[in-house]
C-alpha cells in the first residue's frame, strides 16, 4: 500500500509486480481481471466447474465484456450483480448462454464491489474500488485487494453475494435485448438489504454464528424468506 501512495505522489515506479497482492490500476489491474476470468475457463475446458460472481456498478469494458463472453462459452457460470450501465449481454445462445445479469436499487446505493473466483475449490474472493470499465482500468489509480481471512471470505460469499442474487423483491433481470424485468417472486420475497441490516442486528452478526458454507446461507435465506 505504500509503494501505491507513492506511486500517487509521482515518487516512485516499480515494475507491474511490485504491488503485489494488490491489483492496481492503471498498472496491472485490467491485465489482472482477464487473467483471473480466464483462469476459469480454462478451468470449464478441463472438465472443472467452474463458476465467477462479480458485484459492481457499472461494466463498459470491451476486452472485459470479451473475455466473460469467451468465458461462458467455455462453460463457466457467471452471475453478475451490476447497479447501473452493463453492456454486456447474457442469455444470447452460443455467445453468453451461461451470463445471468441482475441490477439492485434499493433504500441504500449499491457502492461495494465484490469478485468471487471459483478457482477450482480454491476460491479467491477480491473487494475495492473499481468497475469494469474503462475509466476504472484505465484511467484512474485504483485498487482491488484479495481477502484472505476465511471468515470474511465466508461472509461475503455466503451472506453479501448470495442473499443478492437470491433477491426478488428489488432485483431487476437484464433480457437477452439489453431490457430488465423484474426477478420472479417466491412468497412475499427477499430483499438483500432489508436480509442484510436484519442480520447485522441479530446474533448472526458474530462470526461464530455466521454460516461458513453456501448452503448454510441459503437454508437461512430461505427460512427468512418464507417468515416475510
Amino acid at each position: 500500500m505504500l509503494r501505491v501512495f507513492r506511486y500517487l505522489t509521482a515518487d516512485w515506479q516499480a515494475a507491474s509486480d511490485a504491488y503485489r497482492p494488490l491489483l492496481v490500476a492503471p498498472v496491472t489491474l485490467a491485465s489482472d481481471v482477464l487473467s483471473l476470468i480466464n483462469r476459469e475457463a480454462s478451468h470449464a475446458r478441463a472438465g472443472r466447474p467452474a463458476h465467477l460472481i462479480a458485484k459492481m456498478n457499472g461494466l463498459l469494458d470491451g476486452p472485459t465484456i470479451e473475455a466473460l463472453y469467451n468465458a461462458s462459452q467455455a462453460g463457466v457460470e457467471i452471475d453478475l450483480i451490476v447497479r447501473g450501465m452493463c453492456t454486456l449481454r447474457p442469455g444470447i445462445p452460443g455467445l453468453s448462454d451461461h451470463i445471468r445479469v441482475r441490477s439492485i436499487i434499493g433504500r441504500f446505493l449499491e457502492h461495494s464491489r465484490i469478485f468471487w473466483f471459483a478457482n477450482n475449490g480454491a476460491d479467491e474472493v477480491f473487494c475495492g474500488s473499481a468497475d469494469w470499465m474503462p475509466r476504472n482500468l484505465y484511467e484512474r489509480c485504483e485498487v482491488i485487494f484479495p481477502v484472505v481471512d476465511p471468515a470474511a471470505k465466508h461472509r461475503l460469499r455466503s451472506e453479501i453475494l448470495e442473499s443478492y442474487l437470491r433477491d426478488d423483491a428489488k432485483a431487476r433481470l437484464m433480457q437477452p435485448d439489453g431490457t430488465y424485468v423484474r426477478a420472479p417472486k417466491i412468497d412475499n420475497g427477499l430483499a438483500a438489504q432489508d436480509w442484510l441490516m436484519e442480520l447485522a442486528r441479530g446474533p448472526a452478526n458474530d462470526l461464530e454464528h455466521t454460516p461458513t458454507t453456501v448452503d448454510e446461507a441459503e437454508i437461512i435465506l430461505t427460512k427468512e424468506q418464507s417468515a416475510l
